[in-house]
């Protein structure tokens, strides 16, 4: 959630001669914060000051006790807190944001959790617009990149519709070592992936679904995307995750955090009704979307699929956007925690956990 922002001062200066350099620092503007010797230039008699400060940038999302978006608040409305001391809201924007994001799908449910993600797959394209720009990914033991970004929505639409899902069966595997491949495969040919699956345990294999690494590629791929643009992993899964992931959960959400990105998990694990987050207990694809200030949602059938595909891209679109220059934090720790607070009752308030302070300046 980090952003290093260029604060351009113009100063008519008044007794200097045009071509006269000046590095007098009584010239600076009256409260804009300065960090060590503003770079100058001259033009046309005006002496322009251009000053680098530090600012980190936290989406908002807000909901009433039903569960619905909250729209309408003002930046007075809001408190923000870093490591328990409270910051100044430099900028707040309530305005709806442009979408870059990475549709991420697990390949490997269960035979009826597949089906019912698989009939449902061309309802995601009808979340996005036009301004939106949409990649397609999907992951086991490795990820399987299925479309580039694209603004164009009938690309989308043709990718999902033609997407073959794999399943595997929820009865026990056998001995036979080729009872469940351990990579892709290419003329016959099993290539390598640094990750067999060992049977062990009653014939049970061990889990290959590497989430932290799918989730760390589809990061990669959002990282450069444009700073003006919300950046999000639509992540659709059923939480599962091997303990061989390249990548470590803290390592995935460095990036994650560094980017500005943020994670919604569409969880297709059967839940039970009225059963909140904490009662389902919390996985890794929870933690992803909870550290980032994303959202997680729970489909038990496929209906519920088709009405929270829509729900992800308009509660990413329409976040608060809040900035500060952190302040009365100790600079020896490079993590430090965000408290979002809201002065009306009554209200969930999503954001994300915290920023890096070795991030700054990478969001520019």
């Amino acid at each position: 959630m980090i952003r290093t922002i260029l604060l351009t001062s113009v100063l008519l200066m008044a007794g200097i001669p045009a071509g006269a350099q000046s590095s007098n620092p009584q010239h600076a503007t009256p409260g804009v914060p300065t960090q060590g010797r503003p770079q100058s230039s001259q033009a046309n008699g005006q002496q322009k000051i251009i000053v680098r400060t530090q600012q980190v940038l936290v989406p908002v999302t807000v909901k009433d006790g039903s569960g619905q978006l909250v729209a309408g608040l003002e930046k007075g409305d809001f408190e923000i807190f870093c490591d328990g001391v409270e910051q100044q809201i430099r900028v707040f924007d309530a305005n709806p944001f442009p979408l870059s994001a990475v549709v991420l799908i697990d390949n490997d449910l269960a035979a009826k959790e597949a089906g019912q993600v698989q009939k449902s797959l061309i309802s995601i394209s009808g979340g996005f617009g036009p301004k939106d720009e949409v990649a397609v990914m999907k992951y086991q033991s490795y990820t399987e990149p299925v479309t580039d970004f694209s603004f164009n929505n009938d690309v989308l639409f043709t990718a999902l519709k033609r997407m073959e899902l794999g399943s595997h069966s929820t009865a026990l595997y056998g001995n036979d070592p080729t009872a469940m491949g351990s990579g892709p495969v290419v003329n016959g040919q099993q290539l390598p992936t640094g990750r067999g699956v060992p049977q062990h345990g009653a014939g049970r294999p061990a889990n290959d679904i590497a989430l932290d690494d799918a989730i760390y590629a589809a990061g990669q791929m959002l990282k450069g995307r444009g700073a003006d643009r919300r950046k999000i992993i639509f992540l659709i899964s059923d939480g599962s995750n091997s303990r061989h992931n390249i990548h470590t959960f803290n390592d995935t959400l460095h990036l994650l955090l560094e980017s500005n990105i943020v994670v919604y998990s569409i969880s297709v694990v059967h839940s039970v009704p009225g059963k909140s987050l904490f009662q389902h207990g919390i996985g890794q694809a929870d933690r992803y979307a909870i550290r980032t200030g994303g959202d997680v949602f729970y489909a038990a059938k496929e209906s519920d699929l088709d009405r929270l595909y829509s729900n992800v891209t308009d509660e990413a679109r329409n976040q608060y956007t809040l900035t500060f220059a952190p302040h009365g934090q100790d600079k020896t720790k490079d993590y430090h925690t965000i408290e979002v607070r809201v002065r009306r009752p009554n209200l969930d308030v999503r954001a994300p956990g915290g920023y890096y302070q070795s991030a700054l300046g990478i969001s520019e």
